[in-house]
């Protein structure tokens, strides 16, 4: 079977130049800055050294001023936190399947990762089931990791439920993650919400949408059914190309959208949304650029279109 990995990193030389990928690596970095230091000993106070650094208890305890010592921490764990739900078997905005697009950014971010010298770990699953894959190194893991993906978003599977693998982070794991999530797009509800405001204060959070397929078909396209993969609901095609249903359609969606903005700038999470696997890159590099200066404010339209980074 070809390397998932391999094809990762194929399309990344594909549409990244060395400057791209000097950036992403450089955003990737800028996560973990002024976490990246742990305390090893104190030591006497010599010149030059920072005042800050001066342990003042330890100085008092002692009679000499004291400093304390760091050193930097060389490996940090990643989770990449994958929906794998029946709606992740579903088509995207793209036309690809979600859950293609969902290898191609969990592929994308474990690669960063791993450039860093990062552990990189997987939970994923659906509204009734979790699996975990604690982290280690190395590209031969991460390509398990991605085929673990590949192989369970299925279409007889359960439906997608975040809530679920947010609740076993919460309840489960131990230590500090960088958690990247990948997932369904959807409108939290008051319980999920609340899970993610608590894994905010453990975790640094990042989150990436893989956008739907537009329910309703534009108006000229072949005479076909559009069937929500989740629910199994449908819009019968001269419904969906009716004018009326179509504005109601788009105007819910858009009122949909404002909300799920207002939630994650309320929440401090970085949130950025992919349409395809052509698109992850450019997705990727303005959610560590939102991360990393803190603003969360939509540069999307509602339409969920991203900048070019």
């Amino acid at each position: 079977m070809p390397s998932l990995l391999r094809r990762v990193k194929s399309k990344i030389f594909i549409f990244a130049h060395r400057r791209t990928l000097t950036l992403l690596d450089g955003e990737y970095g800028s996560v973990f800055k002024g976490r990246s230091l742990d305390f090893d000993e104190l030591r006497a106070y010599v010149p030059g050294d920072e005042v800050r650094d001066i342990d003042w208890k330890a100085t008092a305890r002692h009679g000499s001023p004291l400093v304390k010592r760091y050193v930097a921490v060389r490996r940090h764990a990643v989770l990449l936190l994958v929906d794998t739900g029946r709606n992740m078997a579903a088509q995207a905005l793209s036309g690809e399947t979600k859950k293609d697009i969902a290898v191609h950014a969990a592929g994308v971010l474990g690669y960063l990762a791993s450039r860093h010298g990062d552990d990189v770990g997987l939970l994923h699953g659906n509204s009734v089931d979790s699996k975990y894959l604690p982290p280690r190194s190395g590209e031969e893991y991460l390509e398990r990791l991605l085929r673990e993906v590949d192989a369970s978003a299925l279409l007889d599977s359960p439906a997608s439920g975040i809530a679920e693998q947010l609740d076993y982070v919460l309840r489960y794991l131990k230590g500090r993650f960088l958690v990247v999530v990948v997932a369904d797009e959807f409108l939290p509800d008051a319980g999920t919400e609340n899970l993610m405001r608590r894994l905010r204060r453990r975790h640094e959070v990042l989150w990436l949408t893989v956008r739907d397929a537009e329910l309703a078909a534009e108006a000229g396209s072949r005479m076909q059914d559009s069937t929500d993969v989740a629910t199994g609901q449908g819009i019968p095609w001269p419904l969906s190309v009716d004018a009326t249903v179509r504005a109601a359609y788009a105007s819910a969606m858009l009122e949909r959208e404002r909300r799920r903005r207002g939630l994650f700038n309320r929440l401090g999470i970085a949130e950025e949304q992919t349409t395809g696997s052509e698109n992850v890159l450019t997705a990727v590099f303005s959610l560590l650029e939102k991360h990393r200066s803190g603003t969360f404010n939509a540069r999307t339209s509602a339409k969920g279109g991203t900048r070019a980074g």
